[in-house]
C-alpha cells in the first residue's frame, strides 16, 4: 500500500510495486522501447565489457531492452555517426554532453588517482602535442614519457599510456574517437565532441541526480559514483520503506505516479553487466535473487557457469542460464538452466522462445540444450 505522497511519511511499498518500479525504469517491462540511443539516454549510460561469451555487454544490455529494433554493432555504428560517446569504461548519450563537461574541468576531485595525474602533466602535454599533431592515434602509437609510473596491484600496473589517455578522457582532454580492429583510437576532445556549452555546475548536478534515480526507479540515497563522478554520489527522491526491508529507500517519484497501475512484464535475459542485477544489495533484498558473476572464479568454485545470464520474468528473477556463443558450430549452446524459481510450462516455453530470439539475433542456427 502507498501512502499520500504528499506526506512526509516515507511512502510505503510493497515488494511486488519495488520491483515493478526497478523493472519499468530499467526499460524491461513489456513496452519495449525502440530507439537505441534514446533508451542509452534513459539509461544514462550503458557499461563496456568485451566479454563476449555470449555477446558483448554494449550490445547485450540494448538487446534486451529493444530486442529486434537493434543489432550487434548497433552500438559501434552510432558511435561513429558521434550519436553516442565514450568515457571511462561506459558508452553515453551525445545530447548528455552539456552534463558532464563541467564536471570533466574538475576531474580528479583530489582522491589518490590526482597526485598522478598532476605529477604527470609533462607526459599529458606530450600526449596532448602528438594527438594534436597525428591524430587519432592507438595507445601503442603513443610514447611513454611518464614521470611517474602508475602503480596498481591489477592489471593496469605500469601501463601508464593507457592510463594516461583514460584520465586525458575523464578530464575532458581527449576522447575515443573511433576504432582500428580491437584499438580504440584517440584524439583530442575538441576534435571528437560537438561544440556545446557546459550547463552549470548547479543544474548539471540536479540532472545528474535525476535521471540517475528515474533510470534506477528505486535506489538507496547514496551510490558509488558513475565514471567521472566523485567516489559517491548523494541522491535526492521520495523516501520509501519496501515491506520486508530494513533500509530506507528513494523512489523517483515519476515511478510513484504509475505503481498502481496494471504491471505488463515479459521474459528478458540479461547480461551478467546489466544495471539491474549490477546492486547486488539490491537484488537480494528486493528481488530475493542471489547472484555473482563467475568468470572470475575456478571452475571447480562456479555454482551457475563462466557467463551465467539472469533471467527476469515478468517482476522477477526465475534463474539463470549458463550459455556459450558457439560461433565456429553456429549454436548458441546452454550447458545449464538453474530454476531459482520452479518453471512451470509457461514460463519453459517463454525462456526457450527468449534464447532462440537470441540466437537468431546473434546470427547463430540454434539453440542446444
Amino acid at each position: 500500500m502507498v501512502t499520500d505522497p504528499g506526506t512526509r511519511s516515507p511512502v510505503r511499498l510493497t515488494r511486488d510495486q519495488a520491483r515493478r518500479i526497478a523493472v519499468r525504469a530499467q526499460l524491461l517491462d513489456a513496452r519495449r522501447p525502440d530507439d537505441l540511443v534514446a533508451a542509452i539516454e534513459h539509461l544514462m549510460v550503458l557499461p563496456v565489457d568485451p566479454t563476449a561469451a555470449v555477446a558483448p555487454a554494449v550490445d547485450l544490455v540494448p538487446w534486451s531492452r529493444l530486442g529486434r529494433a537493434t543489432w550487434p554493432g548497433a552500438v559501434e555504428d552510432a558511435l561513429a555517426d558521434r550519436m553516442l560517446f565514450r568515457l571511462g569504461g561506459t558508452v553515453r548519450s551525445t545530447a548528455d554532453l552539456p552534463l558532464y563537461l563541467e564536471q570533466m574541468r574538475r576531474w580528479p576531485f583530489g582522491d589518490w588517482r590526482a597526485s598522478w595525474f598532476h605529477d604527470n602533466a609533462p607526459f599529458l602535454d606530450d600526449v596532448l602535442r602528438l594527438l594534436g599533431a597525428e591524430g587519432p592515434l592507438a595507445a601503442r602509437d603513443v610514447p611513454d614519457t611518464s614521470v611517474r609510473p602508475w602503480r596498481s596491484t591489477g592489471w593496469t600496473g605500469h601501463r601508464n599510456v593507457t592510463q594516461m589517455l583514460e584520465f586525458a578522457s575523464l578530464h575532458g582532454d581527449v576522447a575515443v574517437s573511433g576504432r582500428r580492429g580491437r584499438d580504440r583510437l584517440w584524439d583530442l576532445a575538441e576534435r571528437v565532441y560537438p561544440d556545446v556549452d557546459p550547463l552549470p555546475r548547479a543544474e548539471a548536478e540536479r540532472e545528474r541526480v535525476a535521471r540517475r534515480v528515474r533510470a534506477r526507479g528505486i535506489t538507496q540515497a547514496r551510490l558509488p559514483g558513475l565514471p567521472g563522478d566523485e567516489d559517491y554520489v548523494d541522491l535526492a527522491g521520495t523516501p520509501a520503506t519496501v515491506e520486508g526491508t530494513e533500509r530506507p529507500w528513494l523512489v523517483d517519484p515519476e515511478a510513484l505516479e504509475a505503481v498502481d497501475e496494471p504491471f505488463q512484464g515479459r521474459t528478458a535475459v540479461l547480461s551478467p553487466f546489466d544495471a539491474l542485477v549490477h546492486d547486488r544489495a539490491r537484488l537480494l533484498e528486493i528481488f530475493d535473487f542471489d547472484y555473482v558473476l563467475e568468470m572470475y572464479k575456478p571452475r571447480a568454485q562456479r555454482r551457475w557457469g563462466y557467463f551465467a545470464l539472469p533471467v527476469l520474468h515478468g517482476d522477477r528473477f526465475v534463474g539463470k542460464v549458463d550459455a556459450t556463443a558457439d560461433r565456429r558450430a553456429g549454436v548458441l549452446r546452454v550447458d545449464a538452466i538453474h530454476e531459482d524459481l520452479p518453471f512451470d510450462p509457461d514460463v519453459s516455453r517463454a525462456v526457450r522462445g527468449e534464447l532462440e530470439d537470441l540466437a537468431r539475433w546473434l546470427g547463430l542456427d540454434d539453440v542446444t540444450l
